[in-house]
């Protein structure tokens, strides 16, 4: 979602209304999303048009995994989100806005450049389609043109809290080739990689169950040989000494060892936070982390207030495992995962409160999405750990969006076929 206020633009928010419809078929959604991102960048408006002249700051807030159907403003009565619904009642609601794929990577890649994710080099062939560990070489490429890097090049301070899961480092783990700082950004402080249900032992795995099973089985066999090699050695059945036998059970309890211990070293090499180019919390404390994130946030405000400024604020909500703090817990009718959500629009609201109270408000532009559709898989026995896609079944591309109309319309909702693409200024520019 995207709420643009200006004193100028309240005061033509009902002009001309019974010309709207036909103006707004004539109009082309694109190319009036390129006269908006002009205007953000600098670039004088022509003679006699009303859109405003000045750069505003930018937040941009970015769920993870949120589903369509999972806040108010698009028709959930069960689930409390007033803050995302005011965003909403203020702005513009898109209901036919698609994410460029249906897993987190290859939708973010495409978010921050503005081009298809499979230009990138974001999209695998061969069933991996996200990034699995930190310290995988692979990553979004330097020479991709993010909209971080425009904003910065025309004065912008940009910052990214909260999620990147693009790459951190290529041929050593110190060389942070595909940070965030090497993408446009001034600050960054999150999680390089991402919220993956094995950061909390014992709760839903992503690939912590699949590899332990693996282990097993090959400590199993390991174990087998290990008994045949040793009664063979004793009967002399089998010739040879007993080093194949002390080898085989060696083997076996290595293999059982870091099956036992695999859980807690993916914690740990996975799941920390960083600011900037230094690890400040390896594993993450999951009670503080919600904190942590909006402590960083508002600061990154404050701190720009003079502007102009670009945050990204990537949620860490509400991808398993689910992260609600005591507060949140058991509040809402649909479990763990309606307390994230709330605990997320919750979020919402104290960074729409550090705008007004910094009076910057006026001269914002928000903007509020998901990086795609809810994760209707994601179940711990009984319960739902993901979110619902409403009339879309399945993993769902469509994800919840509101855009600002041109000033001289009012427009409370947008139903052309828009892209999380066509929110960066390379895309309406030529950038395929």
């Amino acid at each position: 979602m995207l709420r643009l206020e200006h004193p100028r633009c309240r005061s033509h928010a009902s002009h001309r209304e019974g010309r709207t419809k036909h103006r707004f078929a004539s109009f082309s959604f694109r190319s009036w999303l390129a006269v908006t991102l002009g205007v953000i960048l600098g670039w004088e408006p022509s003679a006699g048009s009303d859109l405003w002249g000045s750069r505003p700051n930018i937040v941009l807030m970015l769920a993870d995994d949120l589903g369509i159907g999972d806040i108010g403003c698009y028709g959930n009565s069960t689930l409390r989100t007033p803050n995302i619904d005011r965003l909403a009642a203020e702005g513009v609601r898109l209901t036919q806005h698609i994410a460029a794929a249906s897993v987190c990577t290859p939708s973010r890649a495409a978010f921050l450049t503005g081009r298809y994710p499979v230009r990138s080099g974001m999209v695998s062939s061969d069933g991996y389609r996200v990034l699995q560990w930190a310290a995988v070489s692979g990553g979004l490429p330097t020479n991709e043109t993010t909209f971080a890097k425009i904003l910065k090049d025309h004065g912008y301070a940009t910052g990214l809290i909260g999620k990147w899961h693009l790459g951190l480092s290529c041929e050593h783990r110190d060389d942070h080739c595909h940070h965030p700082l090497r993408h446009g950004f001034d600050h960054f402080y999150g999680l390089p990689l991402s919220m993956m249900g094995d950061c909390v032992p014992g709760g839903l795995s992503e690939k912590r169950a699949g590899l332990q099973r693996r282990l097993e089985s090959y400590a199993l066999v390991a174990a087998l040989a290990a008994l045949t090699l040793a009664a063979g050695a004793a009967s002399r059945l089998l010739p040879g000494s007993w080093v194949p036998a002390v080898g085989a059970t060696l083997a076996a309890a290595l293999l059982s060892a870091a099956s036992y211990f695999l859980g807690a070293l993916i914690v740990h090499a996975d799941c920390f936070l960083m600011r900037n180019h230094e690890v400040t919390q390896q594993p993450m404390h999951f009670p503080r982390t919600t904190a942590l994130v909006l402590q960083e946030a508002s600061a990154f405000i404050r701190r720009n207030r003079e502007g102009p400024f670009l945050l990204v604020l990537s949620f860490l909500h509400v991808h398993t495992p689910l992260l609600s703090t005591e507060k949140f817990l058991g509040r809402s009718r649909h479990g763990p995962y309606g307390d994230c959500v709330e605990e997320m629009d919750w979020m919402v609201g104290q960074i729409l409160d550090t705008l007004d109270t910094e009076g910057l408000t006026h001269d914002s532009l928000v903007y509020f999405t998901s990086d795609h559709g809810g994760s209707l898989e994601a179940q711990l026995g009984r319960e739902q750990h993901g979110g619902w896609n409403g009339i879309y079944k399945g993993k769902a591309r469509r994800s919840p969006d509101v855009l600002p109309p041109p000033v001289l319309w009012d427009l409370r909702k947008l139903s052309p076929l828009s892209s999380h693409k066509d929110l960066s200024p390379t895309s309406p520019f030529g950038t395929p």
